[in-house]
């Protein structure tokens, strides 16, 4: 895989969310499933939600959705009242 073009020919999106990436239906479909099975209570608000995504798409270690510096999925991680960014000091 080069820099700017994945092997089947499609561009890399190195600041998208999988629900911004022009391929990967199954993959959000995936995504919107598990979003869905995290109980209200482990949930953050949706403003909260949010805020959170938008620092991860300022943040130079998002990759299509993935946090190159922890592996996971940002936007699952995001929705978690018990999981924050790696990068930072906040627990």
């Amino acid at each position: 895989m080069s820099g700017s073009a994945a092997e089947d020919g499609h561009p890399v999106c190195r600041k998208c969310l999988i629900a911004d990436l022009p391929r990967g239906a199954e993959l959000r479909k995936i995504l919107e499933e598990r979003l869905e099975q995290i109980p209200p209570e482990e949930k953050v608000s949706d403003e909260e939600y949010r805020a959170r995504l938008r620092e991860c798409r300022r943040c130079g270690q998002l990759h299509e959705g993935t946090c190159a510096a922890c592996g996971c999925y940002v936007e699952l991680r995001a929705a978690r009242k018990a999981k924050h960014c790696p990068l930072t000091k906040t627990s």
